[in-house]
């Protein structure tokens, strides 16, 4: 199964959100493979956010994601790169639509909510980049017959 790296920012921290938003993601179907609590440092959001170093924003930026510790999540599922990212909404909370996490939970563009990797490779990127290989698990729940059609898992 495809996997993809979501980050619960600080914003969802502090409004305790994480488990409304977690179960979202269980809710549809999404398994997760991997999940840990850490505090960023610059280092690692230097590299992470290495597209927006160099905008005017990007010390506030910085301040925001080392405001409290972050959860990393692994998810695993079809699709799953381009489902959580229809799931996650649009950047600018105000602009996503309602159903959406951020939608539901936001009203920033930068405390929103949520980050998700926006593409395949930038997936395998960012989770080599938070995750150890042996703090990602592949398993199959119980679970998945209901989730799947049989067609869709043989092609997963």
């Amino acid at each position: 199964m495809e996997k993809t790296l979501i980050i619960l920012k600080p914003s969802t921290i502090q409004r305790a959100l994480i488990g409304q938003v977690i179960d979202r993601f269980q809710k549809k179907g999404l398994t997760v493979a991997g999940c840990k609590m850490m505090q960023l440092d610059e280092q690692i959001l230097r590299e992470h956010y290495a597209h927006l170093v160099d905008r005017p924003f990007f010390p506030s930026l910085l301040r925001s994601m080392q405001a409290t510790p972050v959860i990393v999540m692994a998810l695993a599922g079809k699709d799953v790169v381009a489902v959580v990212r229809a799931m996650t909404g649009a950047t600018n909370s105000r602009a996503a639509a309602p159903g959406t996490i951020r939608g539901d939970f936001g009203m920033s563009g930068q405390e929103n909510i949520i980050h998700a990797s926006d593409s395949v490779e930038n997936a395998e990127i960012e989770l080599r980049r938070f995750f150890k290989p042996e703090e990602i698990f592949d398993y199959e729940p119980l679970t998945i017959s209901a989730i799947y059609s049989p067609d869709e898992l043989a092609s997963a």
